[in-house]
């Protein structure tokens, strides 16, 4: 199995968003995105308030983009123009077909917005039909209720819950819910995300 595609640098281009490989160019436009308290409070990273901040985070993303296992993505919004939110694969296992789609945020304009829908479209899509994928996962703070609703929305099956999972950098234990869709299942999730896009 060849698994080089797995790391290559790819936009995902869309109708609404294109999915850009993440670098500190976006870093400005990142830090006027990501602006607001309320985006990171139920991330494992903090709050990247200043634009030094945001480029520290986007150094510490292509470090551990760097290691292999996860690909960065920058999420452009076509009509604007703007840089409204990152996201990207994490996890990724190709010797067992899977990764995890998540560290996922947008600036509070975008947020229930097709924005969202359109960018895991595509995410799941580069990953069943161009990765092989047979498995993508998600997991979310248990406390955050809007991101669960969110993954429901997509169609994916709940599993389960890690608890206390992991501790945020304000010192909060953090109980993980995961979800999943399955290759078999992919078909039927894109005609629903294709529907919600028509």
């Amino acid at each position: 199995m060849n698994n080089n595609i797995w790391h290559e640098r790819v936009t995902l281009k869309g109708n609404i968003v294109n999915l850009e490989p993440l670098s500190e160019k976006h870093t400005k436009e990142l830090a006027i995105a990501g602006n607001d308290k309320s985006i990171w409070a139920y991330m494992v990273y903090g709050y990247p308030s200043s634009e030094d901040l945001m480029r520290d985070w986007v150094k510490e993303i292509l470090a551990r983009s760097n290691l292999g296992n996860e690909l960065p993505f920058a999420v452009i919004h076509l009509a604007s123009g703007k840089v409204v939110g990152a996201t990207r694969y994490l996890d990724m296992r190709p010797d067992h077909k899977g990764l995890e789609i998540g560290g996922t945020w947008y600036s509070i304009d975008y947020q229930r917005t097709p924005v969202n829908t359109e960018s895991k479209y595509l995410l799941l899509k580069y990953a069943f039909e161009m990765l092989g994928c047979i498995r993508v996962q998600f997991k979310t703070n248990l406390r955050n209720n809007r991101s669960q609703l969110a993954i429901e929305r997509l169609g994916a099956v709940k599993e389960g819950i890690l608890r206390k999972h992991m501790i945020t950098p304000e010192g909060v234990v953090r109980d993980s819910i995961y979800y999943s869709i399955l290759d078999s299942e992919w078909p039927n999730v894109k005609k629903k995300l294709e529907e919600k896009l028509g």
